[in-house]
């Protein structure tokens, strides 16, 4: 005797209880000797050239396999099936392209999720949740290739029939496993109501149509299964068969979440991911609200300065080099900080040029102290709207330094909007930054860094997917969440306090803990 899947458990009886359901909530449930579901009873096998090829349980609407399996231990109802061969090859046509197209959102949703584990630890709520979905995942795709496999293994002359094997009928698989037929709180057993609590494993459908499934006790079903148009639900569930506590939802076209519920909603820490995206953070009210980052001792935290760290006016303040920690990461947004901050300076950022006139008279001597003092530092520079993105290129090079060991340069553009329309729109724009960061990654060998604020990334970047696929991001982001973007360093404060350093500094946080900052400094750096 096996255990039914959610799938199998509405094919075998979900047309009884939707039958039912329009009248009032019935269920249908019943515990064997072993206390374990139905034992399969019948199942379709595709015969080529006499020999088994696969299992499937039957048709779909849009004339594909359903059910697929390898093994009949995997089916426990197969719908009766009379084809002839060249509705197979067509069904196993429209099989193939299905099969293709589900490894493609797989693939999708797999690199979503590598992308997440690239740049996390385990220190992180929810990896170990997405490791696993991960795996799962990559399990689910190897099962399609070898699906797709002996579907491609059929040619035009491959002899093609359809077995089909019943086990046992419904009557006797019913009555041999104790399932019986429930409404208004009692049990109908050999033509009798008898008051009963419901008690064992079980399907019913509720009031709105929807399967349930699931182990009962005491007539309470806490955690279970829930099968509606939109998806599966499998998880914790309240006395209204609502998602309530830690669930998982798979959608029909292959989007997941994985997290807490409360009535039916997305509340609390949970992931989702599809073939284009995955969000990790905080829910309220089924809305994503962010990433809230842990902030401790483990993360790598790095700082950009300009002339500004050295006062203003006619009044100049030093930077006492030796004596550089993070003390403060800004209080102009709430952050959830372990312990006291007191953060090394892992890597720094100094303003070089400016359009193609301005450049910081300090850079050169910033530059010298923080490779003196073993700091991973790079230049960046202010991109203006009004002057030629090549001569500001030219302008950077000529008047700051490349060297090995050195970070990629950065490129700062902060452009309102009115500017960037008097330029002809964002595709100038971008075609301006394109024309920079390509002079500026020939002469030092290293692909820029791209520096643009949230509202920027929200409303401009999507327009460059180039841009936004080859190039590392960096993000100016004052909020509690982390950008939700695939990024290199988030700028979260321009308030923080470093002590060594007058008056307020920006803090920046890196994407990762040591060992992917360390994968950083081996691949982007100049060389």
């Amino acid at each position: 005797m096996k255990k039914r899947t959610l799938a199998n458990t509405i094919s075998a009886i979900g047309f009884i209880a939707f039958a039912t359901a329009a009248s009032s909530t019935f269920t249908f449930w019943g515990k064997g000797a072993d206390g374990q579901h139905l034992e399969t009873y019948s199942l379709n096998t595709l015969m080529a050239d006499g020999k088994p090829l696969f299992h499937f349980r039957g048709i779909s609407a849009d004339s594909t396999f359903t059910g697929m399996a390898f093994s009949g231990r995997d089916i426990n109802f197969a719908d009766q099936t009379a084809l002839d061969r060249p509705e197979l090859l067509r069904i196993a046509s429209n099989t193939m392209r299905a099969i293709k197209a589900q490894m493609a959102y797989q693939e999708g949703k797999a690199g979503e999720m590598r992308y997440y584990l690239s740049v996390h630890g385990v220190q992180d709520e929810g990896y170990d949740m997405v490791a696993g979905y991960a795996t799962q995942t990559d399990k689910e795709t190897a099962s399609l290739r070898r699906k797709l496999a002996a579907l491609e293994a059929i040619s035009d002359k491959t002899p093609l029939e359809v077995s089909r094997k019943a086990l046992t009928t419904a009557q006797d698989a019913m009555r041999a496993s104790g399932f019986f037929a429930a409404a208004n709180g009692g049990i109908w057993l050999n033509g009798r109501w008898i008051k009963t609590q419901k008690s064992g494993h079980g399907t019913m459908a509720d009031s709105c149509g929807r399967l349930i499934s699931g182990t009962w006790d005491s007539d309470t079903l806490a955690t279970g299964w829930r099968s509606a148009p939109e998806g599966v639900y499998h998880g914790a569930l309240d006395r209204t068969f609502r998602a309530s506590g830690h669930g998982r939802l798979r959608h029909a076209d292959g989007a997941y979440y994985e997290g807490r519920w409360a009535g039916d909603k997305r509340d609390g820490f949970g992931f989702a991911v599809d073939d284009r995206r995955m969000r990790a953070g905080e829910w309220s009210d089924d809305t994503y609200k962010g990433e809230r980052l842990n902030h401790t001792s483990e993360r790598i935290y790095g700082i950009d300065i300009s002339r500004y760290q050295h006062g203003r006016g006619r009044r100049y303040y030093p930077i006492h080099w030796s004596r550089l920690r993070i003390t403060s990461l800004g209080n102009i947004s709430k952050k959830n900080v372990n312990g006291q901050v007191d953060y090394p300076v892992s890597f720094l950022y100094i303003k070089s040029t400016e359009g193609t006139s301005i450049h910081n008279r300090h850079y050169h001597a910033d530059y010298q102290q923080a490779r003196r003092h073993g700091i991973p530092c790079g230049a960046y520079h202010f991109f203006s709207t009004r002057t030629d993105a090549a001569a500001q290129a030219r302008h950077f090079i000529r008047h700051s330094q490349f060297n090995r060991g050195d970070l990629p340069p950065a490129l700062d553009v902060e452009p309102t909007d009115r500017q960037i329309a008097s330029i002809g729109g964002a595709d100038e724009l971008f075609r301006r930054i394109r024309t920079w960061m390509a002079i500026v990654r020939r002469h030092c060998g290293a692909r820029p860094v791209l520096y643009v604020n949230q509202r920027f990334v929200n409303k401009y970047l999507n327009r460059a997917p180039d841009i936004k696929r080859d190039h590392n991001i960096w993000i100016a982001r004052y909020g509690e969440y982390k950008p939700d973007i695939r990024l290199a360093y988030w700028q979260l404060s321009p308030d923080g306090r470093v002590s060594g350093i007058h008056g307020e500094v920006d803090i920046n946080v890196f994407n990762g803990y040591s060992e992917q900052f360390g994968r950083f400094l081996s691949t982007q750096l100049i060389k």
